[in-house]
């Protein structure tokens, strides 16, 4: 009997991080629950403690194996590059805090291995990754579609090192 694997992926935001929670077994991904962690209007410190505890609690409760999570893109202004960064670090500190280990993923990257382009938008993303788990009308947000994709690239990189290092 295969055991399988669970990943949480994670799509960091300083106002919206996305997580899912993808298990595979036998090469077969399936999801077992996805969402968000939404910090509303608090300060920049609050923000980051609820997306740590928010983080925090899906590890508790879901118990994934390992995580990916999404390397921050270079966005328009330092501000805005320095809170991502900052969100980033908050959920990669909860994941250390449990002991998992972390795998980051270029944005590009991520688009690659789920819609085959390293330029596909944010609606073909989440169309492959709901038609790659099997889920006919997704009721998720975009930004836990976001994270479902990246632990969906991870399953996907972690098959072709396995396949490769025969």
């Amino acid at each position: 009997m295969t055991q399988g694997i669970t990943v949480l992926g994670i799509d960091p935001g300083s106002r919206v991080t996305g997580w899912g929670v993808v298990r595979e077994i036998s090469g077969v991904a399936s999801l077992v629950d996805c969402g968000t962690v939404r910090t509303a209007d608090a300060d920049i410190a609050k923000r980051l403690g609820i997306i740590f505890r928010g983080v925090s609690d899906v590890i508790t409760t879901l118990r994934p194996d390992v995580v990916a999570v999404e390397n921050v893109f270079t966005a328009k202004n330092a501000a805005s590059a320095l809170k991502l960064g900052q969100a980033r670090g908050a959920a990669i500190a909860a994941c250390a805090l449990h002991g998992l280990d972390v795998h980051s993923y270029e944005p590009t990257k991520v688009k690659q291995a789920i819609v085959g382009t390293g330029r596909a938008d944010k609606q073909q993303v989440a169309f492959m990754v709901a038609t790659i788990l099997g889920v006919k009308k997704p009721s998720w947000a975009v930004d836990a579609s976001d994270a479902l994709g990246v632990a969906l690239c991870h399953l996907t990189l972690r098959r072709y090192e396995k396949l490769a290092a025969r």
